[in-house]
């Protein structure tokens, strides 16, 4: 009778010594930044490699949401695609191409994805799709998004040089590929009863979840060394974590209730937001380890 006891101790030891790995906290070191005069901060995305951050803000007059490109000075540009009545921006590569999608002003029911570098504007859409969503775009300028192929089904996609790949998990009513990296790895998410972690390249799926995501897990970015980040999905609190050679790490800034992970660049510059005590907000740069 005492051989269960001991084998259901050590299970609980085990369990607890697992847990106690997998929610390690990375080192970090921030460069925190608030909302420019009159705006605050929607969302904070992806990071170039050169340190320029992009995402949302929100009017505080309108109530619009335009995005936004914030320099390594501090420098903030506010855009609002033409003819949109809500624009979102996503993923930036090192040459300065910003990746994202905007609601259309005259048909709010459409959605239409986009690259916009030096002030040019190509709108992007999958053939006969309702909706475009674009999230990221590479250095080799290969960019990822997800499209509303029904009412009821979102798939993923890859465009090069004008070719469509789609990247859709087998059974998921949804999956949105949401970084890419210059070797072609995507990461994003898809959702069955909970959000799944994915890494997709060459069309091979890899499911990533953290252990202790009650509500899934979301991967949002996905550099040249293989360093991801993403979101570990409570319900009411999002934590960011980054996954390196099949460890997790929390990105914890401290003071903070939590801390959301929007992108890494290629120097493993991490882009995201903080969320302090009431509805406070602040974005960041870190560098962890």
């Amino acid at each position: 009778m005492g051989f269960p006891r001991l084998a259901c101790a050590i299970a609980v030891t085990f369990l607890l010594l697992s847990s106690l790995l997998h929610a390690q906290n990375a080192s970090c070191t921030f460069d925190t930044f608030s909302a420019p005069s009159g705006y605050t901060l929607s969302q904070v995305q992806g990071v170039s490699d050169d340190g320029t951050v992009v995402g949302q803000l929100i009017n505080n007059n309108t109530q619009a949401i335009v995005g936004f490109m914030r320099s390594p000075s501090g420098v903030f540009t506010e855009y609002a695609a033409p003819n949109a009545g809500v624009t979102w921006m996503y993923g930036r590569n090192g040459s300065g191409a910003n990746a994202g999608y905007y609601q259309d002003a005259k048909n709010p029911q459409h959605l239409h994805g986009f690259v916009l570098q030096g002030g040019k504007l190509a709108v992007v859409n999958y053939p006969k799709a309702s909706n475009t969503f674009l999230f990221d775009v590479n250095q080799l300028g290969a960019a990822v998004g997800s499209f509303s192929a029904s009412a009821s089904l979102t798939k993923g996609f890859m465009l090069v040089n004008g070719n469509w790949t789609t990247i859709a998990y087998p059974g998921a009513q949804v999956t949105y590929a949401l970084g890419i990296n210059d070797s072609g790895a995507v990461v994003g998410s898809y959702a069955s009863s909970v959000n799944n972690g994915f890494l997709w390249q060459n069309g091979t799926f890899t499911t990533i979840n953290h252990p202790h995501g009650k509500y899934g897990t979301v991967l949002n970015g996905v550099n040249n060394s293989g360093v991801i980040v993403g979101n570990r999905l409570n319900g009411d609190r999002d934590f960011a974590f980054i996954y390196e050679n099949g460890v997790f790490k929390y990105i914890v800034y401290p003071g903070g209730d939590f801390t959301l992970a929007g992108g890494i660049n290629n120097n493993g510059l991490i882009s995201g937001q903080i969320a302090l005590k009431g509805t406070a907000t602040l974005g960041y740069t870190a560098t962890c380890n």
